[in-house]
Parts: structure tokens; sequence; C-alpha cells
């Protein structure tokens, strides 16, 4: 199996598993209770973090993660503060090995909530950081290869959805471009255009970044479109 088709079959398995849970659930939370179901762990939690020092805990699979996640930002320290600066996985398999190390608060902490291994995920597209998603478990051991890869498209996934949701009251079209009147939409295309041939990306992915770049900055996709056309924001590698 390729690589892509792997992707995609990983992608589609995550959709079934978070649709599967109750309508009545927030997406986030949805995307929590599946997470934990999909890597065997004992919760879930979604935190975000903005440029302009925004951060806090936007949905948990249950209280406990709640609890264990909100800690972090009690203490300054664990694995979801860290994974957000240095901008990859933070992966503790076993909490005792870490007391004494990086978070010689929170995990003790963890611990007494029953939370042996903590695997945090950074939420990301190019440099715009969003936030991170933690997986709990009330047992050590490592994530295997699979697992990972799994816990890597619910990452993704909840990317999209955050995307999705910085952009919430606006209508959408069938392919995911915010529907705006007809001269806000041919700046959004444009602009669109000029980040392609910048990054040397795909349209798509072009579109993903300014949403992203958005999300972070916490501006409207618009004003981002428009700072493009009119040359006061332009990307590159490091955006």
């Amino acid at each position: 199996m390729t690589s892509a088709a792997n992707e995609d079959e990983h992608r589609t398995l995550v959709r079934r598993l978070i649709e599967r849970q109750p309508a009545d659930l927030g997406l986030l939370k949805r995307i929590c209770v599946a997470s934990a179901e999909a890597l065997s762990a004992s919760g879930a939690g979604i935190s975000v973090m903005t440029a302009d020092g925004t951060r806090g805990v936007c949905a948990t699979s249950d209280p406990v993660s709640e609890r264990v996640e909100e800690l972090q930002y009690v203490l300054g320290e664990g694995p979801c503060i860290d994974a957000f600066a240095a901008r990859r996985p933070v992966l503790a398999a076993d909490l005792s090995d870490a007391a004494t190390f990086q978070w010689p608060v929170y995990a003790p902490a963890a611990q007494d909530d029953g939370v042996c291994a903590v695997f945090a995920f950074p939420l990301q597209v190019g440099a715009a950081r969003l936030g991170v998603m933690d997986i709990f478990r009330d047992h050590v051991g490592r994530l295997t290869g699979t697992e990972l890869q799994t816990a890597f498209t619910f990452a993704v996934v909840t990317v999209e959805a955050l995307l999705d949701m910085q952009q919430n009251g606006v209508a959408r079209d069938g392919d995911d471009t915010a529907v705006l009147d007809v001269g806000r939409r041919a700046e959004l295309f444009q602009a669109q255009g000029m980040v392609m041939m910048q990054l040397g990306v795909s349209i798509g992915e072009a579109l993903v970044r300014m949403r992203a770049y958005a999300y972070a900055e916490n501006r409207r996709l618009e004003d981002v479109a428009r700072d493009v056309v009119e040359r006061r924001l332009r990307w590159d590698g490091n955006k």
C-alpha cells in the first residue's frame, strides 16, 4: 500500500470513528472521545494557543482529562506546553520516568489522577501553531507505529475543525471556500494564487496556510487575503 493510500485509509477510519459519537456532543469533544477509543487511551484533550497569548482547554473527553489538561496551565509545565513550544510531538510513555526531569510537579500530580502516560501532538499548519492535542493513558506504554499514525491523523482532523470553527458564522460552498460577496471572493482567490506562487504549493494548500495564519493571528480570512493582495503580507518558507 502506498503512503498516500495509507493516509487516506487512516483519515477514513478517523472520520468514521468521530461520526459514530453522539450527535449532541460538540465536534471537538467527539474528536476527543473518538481518539481515546481508537488509541486505547483513558482520555484526550484539545488546547488552543494563539499568537496573542491566549491559552486554554477547549475540549476534553471526560472530567479527569479536563483536570489533567488544565493542570498544565496552572503549573506552567507539561507535555502540552513543551509540544507547542518545540513544534513537535512529546511522547511520555511513562510519567514516573519523566517526573524528575521535564515536569517534576506536573507528572506526579497527573499520576495522582490516574494518568500514567501522555502523548502531546502540536496542531499546526506550516509555521502557524493553533494548539495541542493530548492523549492520556491510565497505563504505561508506548504508542505502536499504527497508533502513532492514527494519532497524527486525529491531529490533522482537529486542525481542520479548528480552522473551520475560526470561520464560524460564514457559510461555505462545496469546496470549503468561504462564501463572500463577489468582490471579496475575487480578492480571496487572487490572494490564494499569490500565496501558491510564493510557497510553490497547490491552490488548496495555499488556502489552508492562509486560514491557519488567520487563526493563529486571530484575524478574519478576508483581512489576511486583502493584506496579501496589497502586498502588506508575503508568504515564504518560514510563514
